[in-house]
This record gives C-alpha cells, sequence and structure tokens, in this order.
C-alpha cells in the first residue's frame, strides 16, 4: 500500500511543480490570445462600448480589402527579408573576424554587443536624431565630406524613410548574428582545418566545407528565430516614423499597434491574427527542429 502511496506521490508531483508556471502561462499568453480571438469576431470599438456586438468574418473580409493591409503585408515582408538577409551576412563576417586572434579581442566582442543590448526604444529615438533633417549626425557628415549640397530629411520623405528603418534594423540584429555564429564557429573541431590544410584547402574551400555545414542548424535556428522577432518588431519604428510618412514605413506589426492605439480593438485584432498566423508557418520549421533535436539527444 506504502509503495502505491510513494508511487501516486512521485507521478502528481511533477504536475504540482509546474502549476505555477502554467497559471502564470495561461494569464499572460493563453488568456490574451483567446480574448484576440474572440474580439477579432466583434465590432469591439472602446471609443464606443455600447455597440460592441459579434459580426462574425466581417473584421476578417474587410481586412482582406483593406488596401493598407495588403500594403502593410508587402512592406513587411521587404522589412523582414532585407533586415535578416543583411544583418545575417554582416553578422557571418564580424563571427569571422572575432573568431580570430588579435589583440583586444575580448574588448571589440564585448562592444559588439552594444546594439543588441541596447533598448529598441532607445535606438529609435537615437537613430531618429542622427537622420534628422536639420541637425542630423548623418547629414552632417555627409556635407563635410562633400556628398550632399543640402541637408535630406530621411525620416520625412517617403524615398528614405523605409530605407533609412530597414539600416537602423540591420544594425541592431547584426550583434545577434555575430553572437551566435561565433559560439559555433568556437565549436568546430580544430583537426577539421588540419585535415583541409592537409588536403591543401584554400580559405574558400574551407569556408565551405567544413564551416558552412558545421553551422548549418545555427544558421537555420537563429535566421528563423530572428525572422519571427523582426517581423513583429514595433518599438524601432514607431518611434522613428510611427509608419509614416504617408505609411511608407508602416508593417503589419505598426499598423496592428497604430489601430489599437485608435481603440478599435477588433480590426486589431483581426490584423494581430493575420500576422500570428504568417509567423507560425515560419515557426513550423524551427518547432520541427527543435524537436528533431530533442529526439537525437535521447
Amino acid at each position: 500500500m506504502q509503495m502505491v502511496m510513494h508511487k501516486k506521490k512521485s507521478t502528481i508531483w511533477p504536475y504540482v511543480l509546474i502549476t505555477p508556471a502554467l497559471l502564470v502561462m495561461c494569464a499572460v499568453v493563453f488568456f490574451p490570445v483567446l480574448n484576440a480571438i474572440l474580439m477579432s469576431f466583434q465590432s469591439y470599438d472602446l471609443r464606443r462600448p455600447s455597440q460592441i456586438r459579434f459580426t462574425g468574418l466581417a473584421n476578417y473580409i474587410a481586412a482582406l480589402h483593406d488596401g493598407l493591409f495588403w500594403q502593410a503585408m508587402l512592406r513587411t515582408v521587404i522589412w523582414v527579408a532585407a533586415g535578416v538577409g543583411f544583418q545575417f551576412i554582416f553578422g557571418f563576417i564580424l563571427a569571422l573576424l572575432l573568431n580570430r586572434r588579435f589583440w583586444g579581442r575580448g574588448f571589440f566582442r564585448s562592444i559588439s554587443l552594444i546594439p543588441w543590448v541596447t533598448p529598441g526604444v532607445l535606438i529609435g529615438l537615437m537613430w531618429r536624431w542622427i537622420y534628422d533633417g536639420n541637425y542630423g549626425v548623418l547629414n552632417d557628415l555627409l556635407m563635410k565630406l562633400g556628398l550632399i549640397d543640402n541637408y535630406i530629411p530621411f525620416l520625412a520623405q517617403q524615398s528614405t524613410a523605409f530605407p533609412a528603418v530597414i539600416l537602423t534594423i540591420i544594425w541592431q540584429g547584426i550583434p545577434f548574428f555575430a553572437l551566435m555564429l561565433l559560439a559555433g564557429l568556437q565549436g568546430i573541431p580544430d583537426e577539421l582545418y588540419d585535415a583541409a590544410d592537409v588536403d591543401g584547402a584554400n580559405r574558400i574551400q574551407r569556408f565551405f566545407w567544413i564551416i558552412v555545414p558545421s553551422l548549418k542548424n545555427t544558421i537555420f535556428v537563429t535566421t528563423l528565430l530572428r525572422i519571427i522577432w523582426v517581423a513583429n518588431s514595433v518599438d524601432v519604428i514607431f518611434n522613428m516614423t510611427e509608419g509614416g510618412p504617408a505609411y511608407s514605413t508602416q508593417t503589419l506589426s505598426v499598423y496592428v499597434f497604430n489601430k489599437a492605439n485608435t481603440l478599435n480593438l477588433g480590426y486589431a485584432s483581426t490584423l494581430a491574427i493575420f500576422l500570428t498566423i504568417g509567423l507560425s508557418i515560419v515557426a513550423i520549421p524551427y518547432l520541427k527542429n527543435l524537436f528533431k533535436a530533442q529526439e537525437e539527444a535521447k
């Protein structure tokens, strides 16, 4: 009898331990998600609380006929492709440089993380000042180099605002890729490099035959994570342009935020559902890779 009671206790005890964490997850994740799904099927405008009612798929149909929604969707694709793509390229280059032995390597590794650890709100404000058309540092530098004759309002005109915010998100994300890839580079056995030297491989061949295959999983996981984070990013764009001028920097996440600010929570929830569906498609390969790694570890 005691053995049976002990077995039951040992079976139940793990669930007791994780109950507080599950309650917190339900409070801060699952309940808000379910509430957002419910509001997406309602005309939920806090400016007119007496008119809140169930409207079925009306919000979803309205979104599909919303020109700003499709513009934001296209802009999100460009934002993610350009931002993450160049973050990866420059991050890989930085990781290769920091993996070399040179004086002060630890110091440069430390300061290279500054863009990554700086809060997004502060980054947005800092770069808005850099791009300022009246007293911005970038304009001043270009003037002194003789590259421009007049100050350029980078964030006030449609042709330069979106490239400017993309450049900012690239600058912010380079250290993430550099840190992750640097960790992977340090895990490559020296024997592989020695064998490549014996075979007479040059640096390019070592890069494509040793480094890239060894970092395949790291590249895959970090890229997927960064795609999700950049697509969800609001703080940098909002603090730089608030989605303007003329919606030229409004990605889907910023569009959701702007709609929520107008208190039209029903339509904002619908847009958030579309964003979630898109990110879920990206997250599926990441989850498959995670479960595969767990199975192999067993």
